[in-house]
């Protein structure tokens, strides 16, 4: 059993929250648009599974892909920040999920919290939203769930973007 904290587009912030609700997770997956000294306050707190986003500089793109593949447990995780939802894929992305048929699709970029199953290409995608302060949202989103026999025990803090630190 792997306890997971999910979030995406801090954009430099780590707000406060973060310590918090992820505690008890034994690993973080930060989904793009890092920002500045964000993985290193991360990886100071837990271990890190990133991928840079559209706003982030070579400092960030040096330590994070484009796009992350990798296992826990028996799951196949492919993380990419600009990658969409079900019905809406990326151009780029499809082809992978179609090549690589991962357990769990993670993706960030849009800001808004998605939480849905792909019945087409038989995965559980996730958006964790945002949890920095840039950008249009108005309630910033983390996401926290367990991997066992399945992904289960998902839950969502919500929290006022302003009141981050």
């Amino acid at each position: 059993m792997l306890r997971i904290g999910i979030l995406s587009d801090t954009h430099g912030t780590v707000p406060k929250q973060v310590y918090s609700f992820f505690k008890d997770c034994d690993e973080l997956w930060h989904a793009g648009d890092i920002g500045a000294n964000v993985l290193e306050q991360l990886k100071e707190f837990k271990p890190v599974v990133a991928v840079y986003g559209n706003t982030d500089g070579w400092d960030v793109r040096y330590e994070a892909p484009q796009n992350q593949l990798f296992k826990r447990g028996r799951f196949k995780i492919l993380m990419t920040h600009i990658g969409g939802y079900p019905g809406h894929y990326e151009s780029r992305i499809l082809p992978i999920l179609k090549y690589e048929k991962p357990d769990i699709f993670v993706a960030g970029h849009s800001h808004i919290l998605r939480v849905m199953y792909d019945k087409t290409y038989n995965f559980f995608h996730i958006n964790p939203g945002a949890a920095g302060r840039q950008g249009f949202h108005k309630v910033s989103t983390l996401v926290r769930l367990t991997l066992d026999d399945t992904p289960k025990d998902l839950e969502i803090c919500e929290f006022d973007k302003f009141g981050t630190e």
